[in-house]
């Protein structure tokens, strides 16, 4: 629980700076992507979270990163790095990244969803189901597209805290419950 708070004291903060140049969008693709590079990488991991490295080390790989990512680091993102590297609490990233996303998303007035489905859908059938979903939520969704082979076929969709199960498989169990 303490590091959900700090993490999202955290994330609250780089929101509130983010959000006076109107860049909270960015700064959210850049915060994920530095979290992910670091989370993929061990060697780099081992590097930013190990206290047997100085801070002048994990500061001079904070900005190495930083440089290395395909566009400018947005000044709110590398301050907030920076403080974290100060502070040694870069090993609350994951969930800094986490927590930055869905107060942005609250913030635009967004929710994430996931689609999961038997075979890969078409970009056309996902802007259809993105659209249909909208209209039920009455918010702008977001969604990110999952294949699993082990559904016999249909779509399932999960916005916010809400499930929308069209697979073939619950119908079929919808069928037999009435058939008893």
């Amino acid at each position: 629980m303490v590091n959900v708070s700090i993490a999202r004291r955290y994330a609250r903060a780089i929101l509130d700076v983010a959000a006076e140049g109107n860049r909270t969008d960015a700064v959210a693709e850049q915060l994920n992507a530095f979290a992910d590079v670091v989370g993929q990488s061990p060697e780099l991991s081992d590097v930013l979270l190990n206290p047997a490295y100085s801070r002048a080390q994990r500061s001079s790989v904070v900005e190495a990163v930083l440089k290395a990512l395909p566009v400018t680091a947005e000044p709110a993102l590398a301050n907030a790095l920076r403080l974290l590297v100060d502070r040694n609490r870069l090993g609350y990233l994951p969930d800094i990244a986490r927590l930055y996303r869905d107060m942005a998303d609250a913030r635009a007035g967004r929710v994430r969803g996931q689609v999961t489905s038997a075979a890969p859908l078409s970009p056309d059938a996902v802007t259809r189901l993105q659209q249909s979903l909208q209209q039920l939520t009455q918010r702008n969704v977001v969604l990110e597209t999952r294949v699993d082979p082990a559904l016999l076929g249909g779509v399932s969709a999960q916005v916010g805290g809400t499930l929308y199960d069209g697979t073939l498989r619950t119908q079929l169990e919808e069928m037999r419950r009435q058939l008893k």
